[in-house]
């Protein structure tokens, strides 16, 4: 947890982005870390949890993380939930709260609030279309004998 929170003062001491840093334990290595890079990557999606994922991963050459460890320094948002259960860690560990970091001005919770509502009821139009097409996507996938299940 030290180096997320060494990795998170250096972000914000370096301008790279907000305060948050994570870093990837794997047999008691770190494989994978990060800051908030949302700012000076123009990335949404750079938070310091999928930064270390994003790292970690390419580091082991697998797209899941298991027998690893993530350290966070902040409860992760809505994305980094979804990153980390897709990447599938043992455990995760983490120091701030949500609460914390909606004090200073980081709020997820409209997030959580739209996740619940139905699609017409979001605050950004979600429109479905072409499924009768897309679905042929899904139908290829299953199909094919040599996919890579994750």
């Amino acid at each position: 947890m030290q180096r997320a929170i060494d990795i998170a003062f250096l972000g914000v001491d370096s301008g790279k982005g907000g305060p948050f840093g994570a870093v990837v334990v794997k047999d008691g290595v770190i494989v994978g870390e990060g800051s908030n890079e949302v700012t000076s990557t123009a990335d949404p999606t750079a938070h310091a949890e999928v930064v270390a994922i994003r790292r970690a991963c390419s580091s082991l050459g697998e797209f899941q993380l298991d027998g690893c460890e993530l350290y966070t320094t902040c409860e992760p948002c809505p994305m980094c939930i979804g990153a980390i259960y897709w990447a599938r860690p043992d455990k995760v560990y983490y120091g701030s709260t949500k609460e914390d970091a909606a004090a200073i001005g980081f709020d997820d919770n409209f997030i959580y609030n739209e996740i619940d509502l139905a699609m017409k009821d979001r605050k950004i139009p979600f429109v479905q279309m072409d499924r009768s097409e897309t679905i042929s996507l899904f139908e290829k996938w299953q199909d094919k004998n040599d996919k890579i299940d994750y």
